[in-house]
């Protein structure tokens, strides 16, 4: 979805002043190619798998590199769900403002990463893009005591988007 033509200020005012002014609302699929952009882009988003029978949909850091989806986390709730039942989904959004955002979902199989190099080398990528990582993460880095990688190994990416 494209926001604005050239020459056109609507892209300088506020979503408010555009829709007083009659701007039109674009809501619509974004292309597979923009929907995977933005889970490149992107490094935070919501889990959703289940736990115990219930939806379970949690906050996490991840990178994407144009085919899977890498998390990391710790022996607990989540990784008790996607050991259980591994069809899981990510979403991922960019918001704007409540009248210009995009979102996707991602949906696919949780795998964990069991090569100890492959670990590692998925926590340093992980870790140069989310230097905010926390301390207990980045020792989890460097000593990775504990520490779970998995894969979401994507079978589908859909996404849609509003614009003013």
């Amino acid at each position: 979805m494209n926001i604005g033509k050239p020459g056109d200020t609507t892209g300088t005012q506020s979503s408010a002043t555009r829709m007083r002014r009659g701007a039109t609302m674009n809501i619509g699929k974004l292309s597979d190619a923009d929907a995977r952009a933005i889970l490149r882009e992107e490094s935070l988003g919501r889990l959703g798998c289940i736990a115990s029978g219930w939806p379970y949909v949690v906050p996490v850091n991840y990178f994407f590199d144009g085919k899977d989806i890498y998390i990391h986390t710790l022996p607990g709730k989540k990784l008790d769900a996607l050991r259980a039942n591994p069809r899981v989904c990510l979403q991922v959004d960019e918001i704007k403002d409540s009248y210009n955002w995009r979102s996707v979902i991602a949906y696919g199989t949780f795998e964990e990463v069991s090569s100890e190099d492959t670990q590692e080398k998925i926590l340093t990528k992980l870790y140069s893009r989310l230097p905010h990582m926390t301390p207990v993460e980045s020792k989890l880095v460097q000593g990775m005591t504990g520490t779970v990688v998995f894969r979401i190994k994507v079978e589908d990416v859909t996404g849609m988007a509003e614009e003013w």
